[in-house]
């Protein structure tokens, strides 16, 4: 990002730098970015509060045909320049409004984050919410898929696929043998981490683009699965940041020959992948989230792990919003399921981490959130949330710190865990979501528009399939 804040500041960028395109993104309600452009000679003063014309009745998730104009007003803040175009192109994110009112459009998922951000500092519990959200992802060489009334099939093909690593992979047909085991992946140096160049250039791009990273490595799964960490900014800011981030991703690896998939469960037995969110409190420069209590924490950290815990189910349906999300988070598989926190079990929904005493560091990190979510909606959802934990003083109960594996059938029932399907967490918000309305953050009609579009488009869509297992089960029965 450049250190733009005006529109003047924009404009002189764009000269300083000889920008000949202008390129608007905004996010649709399910996550993915969209973008339109311009020569740059119509960008003015004017644009940033007069804005561009777009057609909103073809995005998902969005307006009717006949309220289909919208004005996309650029975020100064925003800019940057494009790493990957050949011609020099100023980014800019873009803000929904209504032309005849100016009027911020409701389903804009930017807008939503931005109403919870004002809310927090509206109750005066604290000023400023820090997000850091650790997004894993695959890299594939190939992938291949087709559904229609008489096939279905996927298939991918990986340089780190052990499934593969009996024939011959690549173009001189050489097969050295480096590939991680199933669930071996964590950290390996090559030849085995087939991937630390790609993973190094995309950092250094994001980078480039203003997004601050802390690390990259290798994941626990095969294939390539990768974990870029970026550093913790304020919600918008880092919602921001996580569509740059894929961006970035998918970019360097098609310049490669690769593709990335944020899909969290794209291999049948391997690990997914998942988007662990770190996420605390702050007021006037100080953190709100380190105290004396269990593992460091506040009392008021303990209370927002409790408004965590309680719509836990609910949350899901923005942070773990498809049907796939619900092939990586099963009971018994390390996935974090178990609706507890802990400072050590990772089972556990609601993790402290511990690698500094600092009141600075103290934060509570969500781990069910994937990376197919939007982040504007899921960063949102779990602050909401929080803040009713904290505002109600939601008790959290105990902490889990015994190995889940290790507890009795009586123990464990004890537990109360994740929805199993997108169905179910979809009904669990629509039967909590009252604590999203608060401040006008989330509205009746968004929500009731994200379950209905959900269970139209994906969970119907995906019971009214065969399933190419469900062949090898019952075709001779």
């Amino acid at each position: 990002m450049s250190s733009c804040k005006t529109a003047k500041d924009v404009l002189a960028f764009a000269k300083s730098n000889h920008v000949q395109i202008l390129d608007l993104r905004f996010t649709d309600l399910p996550g993915l970015w969209h973008h339109i452009s311009f020569p740059i000679g119509q960008l003015e003063e004017g644009s940033f509060e007069n804005g561009f014309g777009i057609d909103g009745s073809s995005i998902r998730g969005w307006a009717a045909i006949h309220e289909s104009d919208m004005l996309l007003i650029p975020d100064p803040t925003t800019a940057m320049l494009d790493p990957f175009t050949k011609v020099p192109t100023l980014v800019m994110i873009g803000d929904i409004r209504d032309p005849l009112t100016k009027q911020r459009y409701e389903r804009d998922p930017r807008y939503v984050a931005i109403k919870a951000q004002d809310y927090l500092k509206y109750t005066k519990l604290a000023d400023t919410a820090y997000f850091g959200a650790e997004a894993e992802f695959f890299i594939f060489d190939n992938v291949r898929f087709d559904q229609n009334a008489h096939s279905g099939y996927y298939f991918i093909d990986a340089e780190e696929g052990r499934w593969n690593s009996g024939r011959p992979f690549d173009h001189e047909h050489h097969n050295l043998g480096y590939r991680p085991r199933f669930k071996e992946g964590y950290f390996p140096v090559a030849p085995t981490d087939h991937y630390m160049d790609l993973r190094s250039e995309m950092t250094l791009t994001m980078i480039q683009a203003g997004i601050d990273i802390e690390c990259h490595h290798h994941e626990v799964a095969t294939a390539g699965q990768t974990e870029i960490d970026q550093r913790f900014n304020e919600l918008v800011v880092s919602a921001d940041n996580m569509m740059l981030y894929k961006y970035c991703c998918k970019q360097v690896a098609a310049k490669h020959g690769k593709t990335v998939t944020f899909m969290p469960k794209p291999l049948f037995q391997d690990n997914g992948s998942g988007m662990h969110t770190h996420q605390s409190l702050w007021k006037d420069g100080k953190p709100l989230f380190g105290g004396d209590g269990y593992a460091g924490l506040s009392q008021m950290a303990l209370w927002y792990i409790g408004g965590l815990l309680k719509h836990a189910p609910a949350i899901v349906a923005f942070a773990a919003p498809t049907t796939n999300s619900y092939k990586r988070l099963v009971p018994g598989f390390e996935a974090p399921v178990n609706l507890a926190y802990s400072r050590r079990n990772r089972s556990a929904a609601c993790r402290i981490p511990m690698y500094s005493a600092s009141p600075k560091a103290k934060r509570v990190e969500f781990r069910p959130p994937d990376p197919s979510c939007n982040p504007y909606l899921a960063f949102a959802a779990m602050l909401m949330a929080g803040l009713d934990g904290v505002k109600n003083k939601i008790d959290p109960g105990e902490p889990l710190d015994k190995d889940i594996y290790d507890l009795s059938p009586e123990e464990l029932r004890e537990v109360p865990s994740l929805p199993g399907s997108l169905e179910k967490s979809l009904e669990a918000l629509e039967n909590d979501h009252q604590f999203l309305l608060e401040g006008d953050v989330f509205t009746e009609e968004l929500v009731q528009t994200w379950i209905e579009y959900k269970n139209k488009q994906e969970v119907n869509a995906i019971r009214l399939r065969p399933h190419p297992y469900e062949f090898s089960l019952y075709y001779d029965i």
